[in-house]
């Protein structure tokens, strides 16, 4: 049996990004669809959203803005093939190896490690 992925802390809608990090719609969606940022459908409506741990907020270094290690590792989860439910999936499914799930080892500064198990996913 496969693991179950983490409830992410929160979400937010593309304009909530937008006003969070004081950027236009478009440009949140432009960072969706180049891989900067990713978004799931979530909620009644099956809303496009945007889990909470992947923005920095409040008093976290380097906010607001964007988990500074997300953009690549999502470039290395499309490049090995998952699309976005499944990078979201993997991000929020605990790992053995980690001993955390990917999103939370990010968070904690380890991207090496992260990156380093995502590598072995496409093959």
């Amino acid at each position: 049996m496969e693991p179950t992925p983490v409830t992410p802390s929160g979400w937010y809608s593309v304009p909530e990004v937008a006003d969070l990090l004081g950027l236009r719609q478009r440009d949140v969606r432009a960072m969706l669809k180049d891989h900067r940022l990713l978004a799931v459908p979530h909620g009644p409506n099956g809303a496009t959203s945007v889990p909470a741990e992947f923005l920095l907020v409040g008093d976290e270094a380097d906010a607001p803005g964007v988990l500074g290690s997300l953009p690549g590792t999502l470039t290395l989860l499309a490049d090995s093939g998952y699309d976005a439910e499944a990078s979201f999936r993997w991000l929020f499914t605990p790992n053995d190896e980690l001993g955390s799930t990917p999103v939370q080892a990010l968070r904690e500064r380890r991207t090496h490690a992260v990156r380093r198990v995502a590598l072995t996913l496409a093959f």
